[in-house]
Formats: structure tokens, sequence, C-alpha cells
């Protein structure tokens, strides 16, 4: 294990973490839980999907991370070395938050049809999955019928809570809050000593 931090709030330092943002209404949070996950010095690269990026501009998660924000399957940023796989082997831990019905649904049925979705099926490391959606989305038994099969794969699942959604609706479907997140983030992590230290 990694030697303890001189400072708490560095508590995840050497840690790398994939953040997976989607295209619902609360990637706006997720811009929160990339800032403190950088203040607590995990590393943190962020993958976005083409929707995501019409809610929140990847040049906010690349400020709050200080790292590329990564959004195109066919980019590469070496000719012999594909981007899902190489982020996927460096991830400690990949989160996904928001993870809208449409991403627990291509993860439960190892669709990969752009690169956050390539890159969770390549993936060797827990994945965390922060449900945020309508309340009738998350209540459709093929939804619900996702969520339990991830869970019997071994998948980790946060919330979603119950409250006030962007639809004007009350219910649940709320994306759970980045502090939440970021303790189930932090006690995942700790599971184990960071990759790079097992090099």
């Amino acid at each position: 294990m990694s030697a303890r931090p001189d400072n708490p709030r560095d508590d995840l330092t050497g840690y790398e973490l994939l953040l997976g943002v989607t295209g619902g209404i609360a990637a706006y949070k997720a811009a929160a839980l990339v800032s403190t996950l950088a203040q607590r010095r995990c590393g943190v690269t962020v993958v976005m999907t083409a929707s995501a990026q019409r809610l929140v501009a990847p040049l906010t998660f690349a400020s709050l991370s200080g790292r590329r924000v990564y959004t195109d399957l066919w980019a590469v940023e070496r000719e012999w070395q594909a981007n899902h796989v190489s982020l996927a082997s460096r991830a400690d831990l990949i989160a996904i938050a928001p993870a809208t019905a449409n991403i627990l649904a291509k993860v439960a049925t190892g669709l990969a049809d752009d690169l956050l979705s390539t890159v969770v099926v390549s993936a060797d490391s827990p994945v965390l999955l922060a449900p945020a959606m309508n309340p009738r989305m998350w209540a459709n038994p093929i939804t619900q019928a996702n969520v339990e099969k991830l869970r019997a794969l071994g998948y980790h699942v946060v919330g979603p809570e119950s409250g006030w959604l962007a639809c004007r609706e009350v219910g649940p479907g709320r994306m759970a809050e980045p502090e939440a997140i970021l303790a189930r983030i932090a006690d995942l992590l700790r599971t184990a000593p960071p990759k790079a230290s097992r090099e």
C-alpha cells in the first residue's frame, strides 16, 4: 500500500480514476466531483459521450482535472495504441456519473458503440455507476432488470435518490450527490493499492 499522505486531503494520491460523463442534465454535478477528486490528489481522466458534450463543454472538465478530455473512439494518441484499451488499463476505478438509462443498457448488454462504452467493455478494474433519469425511466422494468443484471455481474451502483428533477417531477431518479459518489469512489479505490505502485 502507498505511504499515508501528510495531508489527509491528499488521501487519494497515486490513484487513477476514469470518469465517464453521459448525457443527463446531472452532468453539471460531475464537474464538482472532478474538482473535489483533484483536490484530494486523485488523477482523474474524463471521457464524455456526444450527448454529454451538448450539456457541459469538455473544457470545463479539462480545466478541473488538468488533463485532456477524451470524446472520440477513433482518435489515437499513438498509431499503435487504441484509446479505449490504454484508458481502461491505467484506471484503478471507472465511474460513470451520471449514468443514463442508455449507458446502463449498453453496459448490461456489452454494447460498445462509442468511446465510453468501449472503455467499460475493456475494463479490468471495478466500475461504479451513478444512475440519473426521469422517475418513469428508472421504474421501467427494462431499466430495473439491467441494474439487477449489472449488480449480479459485480458492478457497483450508488443512488439514485428521490427528489426534484429537471423534468419538473419529484421521485426516484435524481443522481446521488457528489459527496455520496465521492465516498463510494474512495472506498472502492482503497480496497487495493494504486495500479502504478504495483508495476
